[in-house]
């Protein structure tokens, strides 16, 4: 199939506007890339580059070794899925699927074969004589796919694709793509504002806001390795919390919050990274996850990091809890696998999992490494 390169790639409008700043991408044959990042970032913007769709401002895309700036979208051989399905409201199935190979000219028997097995791949067989106003919205989206398959394609691009479905097939749909890409063994560069499906389907994930780069990296390295504090309060369902306070050398490391609502030994793998830290502030990230409650059968000892508040709100999801509480002025969210009795508007205390913390400097917001 397909490497797709991005060097030093800029897009510039008429009002001086930078929609995507200096981007550098490598995007492996095969490969499952996601771009992710708030509405704006540029992503999309960077999607339609690639097909040929806006123009490049400065620096080079390359598809296999070869430049591919000022060739035209229809000889690029990529393929792109849009947010709207793009269909063709008049034409059933089959002749959606059917219309790009129509207009390059292939042969009847080679375009019926194509369809057929397109069809086949995303369950449509039954549907092939119907019209897109007969069809509900995950089958559309299906239908959208598969006009991009039938044509083979070095690349395939994904326009928040999912965006127009309930959250129900948007799963589904989730799964179904991943497990074409498995399949169908092709490049497939995928746009979303959704960290959720970026973390399920990206080989590899690059975090955008405003038209930078900020970092590229596997779901599992962003989640627990962030580069700075924007990238680990975006990835992450619910997001990182960040308490602010200082960095203090009382004989040992200790980080105290603003208020003094909480206070800790900090851990020994940190102590040498924060020693230049030291009378400065900082903020502390920690995940829902990484708040331990402590029940009264634990309040005999103290424990280092044990802080108590009043809890605002209570989420129950079946298999685990949201609590919802706030800290020095800040809303904060902890999340508890399992169902425990806690009342909205009741005191409870927590501690920290003190070996999964982060801390981010004030100013440059870059994670302290």
């Amino acid at each position: 199939m397909a490497e797709v390169i991005l060097k030093n790639v800029s897009k510039i409008y008429d009002d001086n506007t930078k929609a995507v700043d200096n981007m550098n991408i490598n995007i492996r044959d095969k490969e499952f890339v996601v771009l992710v990042g708030p509405s704006g970032c540029g992503k999309t913007t960077t999607l339609r580059m690639i097909a040929g769709l806006e123009e490049i401002s400065e620096g080079q895309i390359l598809i296999d070794g070869k430049v591919i700036n000022n060739l035209p979208p229809k000889d690029r051989d990529i393929a792109m899925v849009f947010q709207n399905y793009a269909l063709y409201p008049h034409m059933t199935v089959y002749e959606n699927m059917a219309f790009g190979l129509r207009l390059r000219k292939y042969d009847k028997s080679e375009i019926d074969k194509r369809v057929k097995e397109a069809a086949k791949i995303l369950g449509l067989e039954n549907y092939l004589i119907r019209k897109p106003k007969a069809l509900s919205g995950g089958q559309r989206q299906r239908v959208a796919v598969g006009r991009a398959i039938v044509r083979n394609p070095k690349v395939f691009l994904f326009d928040e694709p999912l965006s127009n479905l309930d959250a129900k097939l948007r799963v589904q749909m989730r799964s179904e793509i991943s497990r074409l890409h498995k399949e169908l063994g092709t490049t497939m560069i995928y746009v979303t504002h959704d960290q959720v499906e970026a973390m399920t389907m990206g080989d590899k994930i690059v975090v955008m806001k405003d038209g930078k780069v900020l970092q590229i990296d596997t779901p599992l390295n962003l989640y627990n390795n962030p580069a700075n504090k924007f990238v680990a309060g975006f990835i992450g369902s619910p997001a990182m919390n960040f308490i602010e306070g200082k960095i203090f050398d009382f004989g040992h490391i200790v980080f105290q919050s603003k208020q003094s609502n909480l206070s800790f030994n900090v851990p020994d793998k940190f102590i040498k990274l924060l020693s230049s830290y030291k009378n400065k502030s900082v903020w502390l990230g920690i995940r829902p996850e990484d708040f331990i409650l402590r029940l009264n059968g634990d309040y005999k000892i103290e424990a280092n990091g044990e802080f108590e508040v009043e809890i605002n709100l209570i989420e129950p999801l079946g298999n685990q809890m949201l609590i919802y509480f706030t800290f020095e002025g800040h809303q904060l969210v902890a999340e508890h696998r399992g169902f425990i009795s806690i009342n909205k508007g009741t005191m409870q205390k927590f501690t920290l999992n003190l070996d999964k913390i982060n801390f981010f400097d004030i100013t440059t917001e870059e994670r302290i490494l």
